[in-house]
């Protein structure tokens, strides 16, 4: 009975297409999805509405990485049969609901989120903010609800998201003197993010500073070599810092024998190992990593990953239409009919 309740809860991320995902996505999230979708009805999303409201006047960057964005989920394990894959925009009763979902929340409201005025302030966004972004937690409340998710992973810096989208829940229930809209619940990652590369800031994307599954092995080696590790270990005799050490970073993420680990790191602070050899041995580790997911990923066609999201869109339409139909009728709009 406790395997049947578990199977039963929805569980649903997304991710914005807005190019390749990496080591990063790998780590916070890709990983626990696998998992998760041996024990949960998940729904993954390509949020490709989302990542235009910062990318309106880009629209060809997002349509291009819908499909790359997909090939990373299906090369690391993420399987069709277990999950539903699918594109927000295909779902127009996400932005119905949406709308709706928008009186029962302010401007102030959002302008206070903390993980908003984040994004705000490293976009540069002054004095014309998309109305748009500002909003998009409140379009990410819809994705939640269209399908009665429960369960939301996510990191610290996201907690701020479902804190908003219980709020406008509980409104809306309260409001229309309803149960329909479910609360969620945030199932926080144990692994932290993973830094740049460079040292200087988390792995993104947009900061051109992460290692992403699909590059190859003289890419992914040549990154690996750049790593910053610490500035004043010159030779293999002095003494080694390991905070900051970008090398220590990734290998404390990826390198199975944490025993072994914390040997190297002893020596490497008392002096007597070089950068070039954790170097060495973490490029062995991340290409055996990511070997088989690149061959996976060679594999896969357009066309198949097309396929396998206008079969996911079907499946999560049906969902969404039902509890668009329950939240209007709550609200007490006329009843649609299909005779226009």
């Amino acid at each position: 009975m406790l395997m049947e309740t578990i199977e039963n809860k929805v569980v649903l991320t997304a991710d914005r297409p807005t190019g390749h995902l990496h080591l990063g996505h790998y780590v916070g999230s890709l990983r626990n999805r696998v998992k998760l979708q041996d024990s949960y009805r998940c729904f993954i999303m390509i949020a490709d509405v989302q990542a235009l409201s910062d990318n309106f006047d880009n629209p060809e960057k997002v349509r291009a990485n819908i499909t790359e964005v997909a090939k990373d989920y299906l090369s690391v394990g993420i399987s069709p049969e277990k999950c539903t894959l699918f594109v927000q925009s295909l779902i127009p009763e996400l932005f119905e609901l949406t709308v709706y979902f928008m009186n029962l929340i302010s401007v102030s409201r959002l302008e206070r989120n903390p993980t908003v005025k984040a994004e705000l302030q490293q976009k540069s966004f002054t004095d014309s903010i998309p109305a748009g972004f500002l909003a998009y937690p409140v379009s990410q409340t819809a994705d939640i609800t269209a399908f009665k998710a429960q369960l939301i992973p996510a990191g610290e810096d996201q907690l701020p998201l479902i804190e908003i989208a219980n709020e406008i829940v509980r409104r809306f229930n309260r409001t229309y003197n309803t149960n329909v809209l479910l609360e969620a619940e945030t199932m926080v990652g144990k692994v932290g993010r993973l830094v740049g590369i460079d040292g200087k800031a988390k792995a993104s994307k947009s900061l051109n500073n992460a290692i992403f599954m699909s590059d190859s092995t003289e890419v992914l080696k040549q990154k690996i070599y750049s790593m910053y590790t610490d500035p004043n270990h010159v030779k293999v005799s002095d003494p080694g810092r390991i905070e900051g050490n970008v090398v220590f970073a990734y290998l404390d993420a990826f390198y199975e024998n944490k025993a072994e680990l914390e040997e190297l790191k002893l020596k490497y602070q008392k002096g007597g190992l070089g950068d070039t050899a954790l170097k060495s041995l973490l490029n062995n580790t991340l290409q055996a990593l990511l070997m088989p997911i690149r061959e996976k990923r060679a594999e896969i066609s357009d066309d198949t990953v097309i396929d396998i999201l206008m079969a996911g869109a079907a499946k999560a339409r049906k969902i969404a239409i039902q509890t668009l139909a329950e939240v209007r009728d709550a609200i007490g709009l006329l009843k649609r009919t299909t005779d226009f």
